[in-house]
């Protein structure tokens, strides 16, 4: 296994998705796969319990898998559980019939939940003590997203400045409205925001009165459930949150492998903030692309995606090494082999932050995996 990754395991770096509309990927082709299904099954039946017992209901994610149940709001914390449970099946699946030891690898990071998935791969927290705590406030997240609308929110020449976008919201919610915030920050030209009622809206309205440069405001017709932004608040999300992971064991040791954190864009886990990052990660926004600038920036060869059907993260990175290659264009392997950076002048975010971000230049070198995919193209027979 690890002569398919350049470097090995030891240059490479697990990626775990989070949360969207669709959530199944390939997982009902790894449950009903003859050698795989066992342990497919044991990680799913695992999480149906811990689910079942932090939010008060049956659940079977097995038979989710099987019949290629769909996500909605209502099954947003079974999705959530399934999520997680198939990230960390997929891991055993690479160790007992590949021998990889991930535990090796230089880093892992994870894009909302995937954060989660993260602890307990690091060793933080076990699984159950951990993932009770989101799953018993998802039913209240997911009631929030009623009116609740996202907002992709992008420029196509200068970096979007993410602090006044932060300002705009605040205006907007201070106007009685209804609460907007940013939930992530996706590349230093683009974010997402989640807003109540007309919110959206209004920021579209006023975007000219704060940004120079043409912002450019796509709302997704999906509903999505808020959190990563100040509308939890509505209903203590938060505070309760932060109640309830004082209150679990673990914790109390440093991640191994190193985490780089959404929440605070950086490898800052040590063997006592644990909590105190788990609180922030409900309302604060998701700094996913300082992420990837560290991950980079860090040396990796090869980046895993685990989860069915990843999206944010490899998609973002697949945009950023297209942008990379056709702002370098004729010139790209000679400015990277001599570390010069010239003709920049078709992406004003890349042009003006690449002289202090070389480390961007490392992106069309990085090799991708999508785990799931890779299981079953060398499936045992």
């Amino acid at each position: 296994m690890d002569d398919s990754f350049e470097g090995g395991i030891e240059a490479a770096a697990l990626a775990f998705r989070g949360y969207n509309v669709s959530n199944l990927g390939r997982s009902r082709e790894l449950l009903l796969h003859p050698a795989y299904g066992a342990i497919v099954r044991d990680e799913l039946k695992r999480a149906s319990e811990i689910c079942a017992t932090a939010i008060g209901r049956a659940v079977d994610l097995v038979a989710d898998v099987e019949s290629a149940r769909e996500t909605s709001l209502a099954t947003f914390p079974d999705d959530t559980a399934m999520i997680v449970g198939m990230e960390l099946a997929q891991l055993r699946l690479l160790k007992e019939f590949f021998g990889v030891d991930v535990q090796k690898v230089k880093l892992t990071m994870g894009y909302s939940v995937g954060e989660l998935a993260s602890l307990v791969v690091g060793g933080v927290y076990e699984l159950d003590q951990l993932i009770s705590v989101p799953l018993s406030l998802c039913d209240d997240c997911a009631l929030l997203a009623h009116d609740v609308t996202m907002g992709v929110v992008f420029t196509r020449g200068p970096a979007l400045d993410f602090q006044k976008l932060k300002r705009l919201c605040m205006v907007i919610s201070c106007e009685g409205g209804g609460l907007i915030g940013p939930s992530a920050q996706l590349a230093p030209n683009a974010a997402l925001i989640l807003g109540q009622g007309k919110t959206i809206s209004r920021f579209n309205q006023l975007k000219k009165e704060f940004f120079e440069a043409r912002v450019i405001v796509h709302k997704n017709p999906n509903r999505w459930p808020p959190l990563h932004t100040p509308l939890v608040w509505e209903k203590n999300i938060t505070n309760r949150a932060g109640v309830k992971v004082y209150h679990i064991s673990g914790g109390r040791r440093a991640p191994q492998p190193k985490i780089l954190s959404c929440v605070t864009g950086g490898a800052d886990y040590d063997e006592f903030n644990s909590r105190d990052i788990l609180v922030r990660w409900t309302d604060h926004p998701q700094m996913l692309w300082d992420v990837i600038y560290a991950t980079l920036a860090s040396g990796v060869k090869t980046i895993i995606h685990v989860g069915p059907e990843p999206n944010i993260i490899p998609n973002t990175f697949e945009r950023l090494s297209t942008n990379v290659v056709q702002q370098m264009g004729s010139k790209y392997l000679q400015a990277i082999s001599k570390g010069v950076v010239s003709g920049l002048n078709r992406f004003a975010w890349l042009r003006n932050i690449l002289p202090a971000k070389s480390a961007l230049l490392r992106a069309p070198h990085i090799r991708h995996v999508i785990l799931e995919d890779w299981l079953l193209e060398h499936a045992p027979e």
